[in-house]
């Protein structure tokens, strides 16, 4: 049976060392967030993810959901772990104290989810969604909403989902064909179909709460092929009344359970809304006055609110995938023995010397550890960031604007990096790994999920160089390079940082002029912009990693246990092994984009 095994310490340095949390009292949620009160929440999460939710990670995928007669089963033991999790308070643990929860900022419930999805990523899905959605509603919805519906999916007694993809519409909502008509009484009838919906269903909880998106037709009862129609809306599978009671069966029905790669025990769903009462969020669609071209309607904010967040949920729990595979992966190199070192026999007693012996062993567990804990820092940082953004500092635009920036790159880059950690785990166990009782060929599976669903990572690539670039007059990478070049020149002096120092300021000039090539080449011909993007993204990524080893290594210099000894080591590993791509990538991005649009 596969191991985990929290990473306690090294958020515990990650918060203490190298974010500083205790000193960022001023920002809202801070004030009390002691560093005993942080280790506290810490420890007794990691101890709940390993004795509730990682037992029942392989038998949940083993047996994964069932459907029969129009209703929806989770795996043996799914619903007493999600009632204690809730119990526990987990899932209300960012929620604000006014609806039941405990007001934790982003950068303490970004850990807690990470080790979820380490143990169990298909439990610690629904809990996550849920999060989402009361998420959207605190930030969208009536008050009435706010009072009676919110706190219920708070406490878990209810649950949320997200319910945007339909069968011939993912990422272009345009060709949305799901519709909402207003009745007299305010409310709306909808029809459609939704598919790929997560905990769609299940039997965890007493409700669940659909956040959907679908068209209002315009004045004349026409939906266009455009975003000018298109509202966010709650659908509750049970109805509730503006008193918060509870009545009867809505019109939304589950058509089936998707037979999946991974995640089996998270229930993904068809959803047919039939005449379906749905509340609007948000303001309804203008007509466009005479002359005026269609836009965008105000409605997708709260949709693209929760999206954002569900980004950035997304690239965590591929983190936490490569965290979970990196450790059987190490474990198991400590096991098996196959082989003497190149050097000479480690173990001459020994019939052979153990697989870590080996140094391409050690460069995929390195290439792992090194990914995974960089990565986990840049998250934290980034959600660091948010809350800086949503304060009084004089710095909160650009924190605001460097969250904003890193969101596609924590989504994407953490997800293709968290699914490679898998495979490297994997491809420690030889053949072994390739058999399902061992169990780490289920991290495989249920990572590869992670670089396709909320914008598959080519779309997150697009809208890093499409839209999120030359947002604001290009505030954004503005603020990203202020912020590099100040901080290689704050250490370019520092004999022991040389190194690390070198290696931010190689993918820094990288990424300046790939920043400038696009600036330059991708307005006269889109397609080398997207040509680019994903070598652009890869390219970001790299570089923030590499400044977050670089804020690592400064923590850990001069010390000497094991754990700073290590930081060390995996900080000269992503400046040696990896940052070298980054010419590489500003040479492919440079090609354009002749060669690749000639495939017909």
């Amino acid at each position: 049976m596969p191991i985990y095994r929290a990473p306690v310490e090294d958020f515990r340095f990650l918060f203490h060392e190298v974010l500083e949390l205790e000193k960022q009292r001023d920002l809202p949620g801070f004030t009390d967030l002691s560093q005993e009160l942080v280790d506290d929440i810490l420890s007794n999460a990691g101890k709940f993810c390993e004795e509730v939710l990682q037992p029942l990670n392989q038998s949940g995928d083993e047996e994964g959901c069932r459907f029969e007669n129009g209703t929806v089963s989770t795996p043996k033991g799914f619903k007493e772990a999600y009632k204690a999790y809730s119990e526990a308070g987990w899932g209300g643990l960012g929620a604000p104290e006014s609806v039941g929860g405990a007001g934790m900022p982003h950068v303490i419930t970004m850990a807690v989810h990470e080790m979820g999805m380490s143990a169990n990523q298909s439990l610690a899905m629904y809990p996550m969604l849920t999060a989402g959605a009361y998420g959207a509603l605190l930030e969208t919805g009536a008050e009435w909403m706010k009072q009676h519906i919110a706190p219920k999916m708070v406490s878990g007694e209810w649950a949320g989902t997200m319910a945007l993809t339909e069968p011939g519409c993912g990422t272009d909502l345009k060709l949305m064909k799901t519709k909402a008509v207003e009745q007299p009484d305010g409310t709306y009838k909808m029809n459609g179909t939704k598919i790929f919906i997560s905990g769609g269903d299940q039997d965890l909880t007493g409700n669940i709460i659909h956040m959907v998106i679908a068209k209002i037709p315009d004045e004349n009862g026409q939906i266009h092929d455009d975003l000018s129609t298109v509202n966010f809306f709650m659908v509750p599978k049970f109805i509730v009344k503006e008193d918060g009671a509870m009545a009867q069966r809505n019109g939304v029905n589950t058509g089936g359970i998707e037979h999946k790669m991974g995640i089996k025990g998270q229930a993904t769903c068809v959803l047919n809304f039939d005449d379906a009462t749905a509340w609007r969020l948000g303001p309804k669609p203008t007509p466009p006055k005479p002359g005026e071209k269609r836009s965008s309607s105000a409605g997708m904010a709260g949709m693209f609110g929760m999206m954002n967040a569900a980004r950035v949920g997304v690239g965590i729990q591929g983190i936490g995938l490569g965290e979970v595979a990196y450790q059987n992966g190490y474990a198991y190199a400590h096991e098996r023995r196959v082989g003497r070192a190149l050097t000479g026999a480690k173990e001459p007693d020994k019939p052979a010397d153990l697989e870590i012996v080996h140094p391409d062993v050690k460069r995929m567990l390195l290439q792992a550890r090194a990914a995974v804990e960089g990565l986990r820092a840049l998250a934290a940082w980034t959600t660091l960031n948010l809350s800086i953004g949503e304060s009084k500092r004089p710095n909160a635009e650009s924190a605001a604007l460097l969250a904003d920036l890193m969101t596609p790159v924590i989504k994407a880059f953490g997800t293709d990096m968290g699914f490679e950690a898998t495979n490297l785990g994997m491809q420690c166990y030889g053949g072994h790994g390739y058999i399902r009782d061992n169990g780490v060929e289920q991290f495989v599976r249920d990572a590869r999920i992670n670089m396709v669903y909320e914008g598959a990572n080519g779309v997150q690539a697009m809208d890093l160089v499409g839209r999120k670039l030359g947002r604001k007059g290009g505030a954004a990478p503005m603020a990203l390079f202020g912020l590099l070049t100040g901080w290689i020149a704050e250490h370019e002096k520092d004999e022991a940082m040389k190194s690390f120092v070198a290696g931010v300021k190689r993918g820094t000039e990288a990424l300046q002029g790939a920043t400038m090539w696009l600036a330059a080449n991708g307005m006269k011909n889109p397609n080398d912009a997207g040509a680019g993007a994903t070598d652009y993204l890869r390219l970001m990524g790299i570089t923030m990693v590499a400044l977050m080893w670089g804020k690592m290594a400064k923590a850990s210099l001069g010390k000497d246990d094991q754990l700073h000894k290590d930081k060390l080591m995996c900080a000269r590993y992503w400046i040696e092994r990896m940052v070298p791509e980054c010419p590489m990538l500003l040479e492919r991005i440079q090609a354009g984009s002749a060669v690749v649009m000639e495939l017909d």
